[in-house]
């Protein structure tokens, strides 16, 4: 046979193997996904049915460092740098229940992180807007965010203390840090009838509050304890 033949062969036999090698790892992680939706998010009582469907179908391993991508679907955060964290899909998925969101709903969420939970809400509803203080995430959480063509979700980089009052008002707000108290940006710029989802606490432990606004007035529900990160400002200092 030709050398170069040969040569030509072996290397179609390569690139087979490597497109095989990726399909296979991409099939790995769609059932990892699935059994992860099954065993962390169903069976903890995870109801709504769209949010199963959301995080059947974003495809966590995407949002995390290379390094850890064969922990994507395991049950706990895992570090995304800069000292920050991709939440435990079941707070995610609980979280995202909590918000009651619609495709007609538009929402606001402060701590975009990794943009994992930014996708899963893009699935949900019609407009996401979401602010990240660290200016390094949120341009990584951008660059992932376009590759995967989301044009109802919007980021930038600021503090999310004070909210994201150009698009005000919000039929929800989530976010993903913790303060120490409920900041009042939020408060004024979530809608009537709308939903604030928080962890609030001065301690390591927090508790993860439902807030409704009714008649103007928040009416607080304490859902689970949770560890989340601080909320900081731009100089670092915690709220």
């Amino acid at each position: 046979m030709n050398r170069y033949l040969l040569i030509s062969f072996f290397f179609l036999g390569f690139l087979c193997s490597q497109n095989g090698e990726a399909r296979a790892q991409e099939m790995n992680y769609k059932e990892l996904r699935y059994k992860m939706v099954k065993e962390q998010i169903v069976a903890r009582g995870i109801k709504e049915r769209a949010v199963i469907k959301a995080m059947q179908r974003v495809e966590r391993h995407l949002f995390v460092p290379s390094q850890f991508r064969h922990l994507a679907y395991s049950d706990s955060p895992l570090p995304i740098g800069f000292g920050q964290t991709i939440s435990q899909p079941y707070i995610v998925g609980i979280m995202t229940q909590l918000l009651d969101i619609n495709l007609k709903s538009k929402v606001l969420e402060i701590g975009t992180g990794s943009g994992y939970q930014a996708a899963i809400l893009g699935e949900l509803c019609k407009e996401v807007y979401s602010i990240e203080i660290v200016e390094g995430l949120a341009l990584k959480a951008k660059t992932t965010i376009e590759s995967l063509n989301y044009d109802n979700l919007h980021l930038k980089w600021g503090d999310g203390y004070i909210g994201w009052e150009e698009h005000a008002p919000y039929d929800a707000i989530i976010v993903t840090c913790s303060p120490s108290k409920i900041p009042q940006a939020l408060i004024d710029q979530l809608d009537e009838d709308g939903r604030l989802v928080i962890p609030i606490g001065e301690k390591s432990v927090k508790s993860l509050v439902l807030l409704k606004k009714v008649d103007g007035e928040l009416v607080r529900k304490d859902v689970i304890p949770v560890r989340f990160v601080p909320m900081i400002d731009e100089r670092g200092k915690e709220y």
